[in-house]
């Protein structure tokens, strides 16, 4: 009689062990900073949209809640701006990294 227990995984992750072994110690994993340095690199467009974004948002915000409703309304449009030069960038970025592979 044996007592040993069976343990079943699920398919996707024996898929990931396989791929690891036919990899071998070939690749390295980068850790979360490293990814997120890297990608800022790659397209730095991206961060800075967002910083724009966010500083309109912010400003906007707090002229609406001080009852300036002129600069209000300036930054919530500059916001809608930002968020297009934001998603431009990303496009853009797509489309350069898509390039360069082929």
């Amino acid at each position: 009689m044996s007592n040993k227990i069976q343990v079943s995984l699920p398919e996707e992750e024996l898929d990931w062990i396989q791929l690891r072994q036919d990899l071998g110690p070939v690749v390295e994993m980068e850790t979360t900073k490293e990814k997120l340095q890297r990608k800022i690199k790659e397209n730095p467009l991206v961060p800075l949209g967002c910083l724009a974004t966010t500083a309109a948002l912010t400003a906007g915000l707090y002229n609406f809640r001080t009852g300036n409703r002129k600069m209000s309304q300036l930054m919530m449009r500059t916001r809608i701006a930002a968020q297009g030069f934001t998603v431009l960038a990303l496009v853009v970025g797509v489309v350069m990294t898509y390039t360069d592979k082929k």
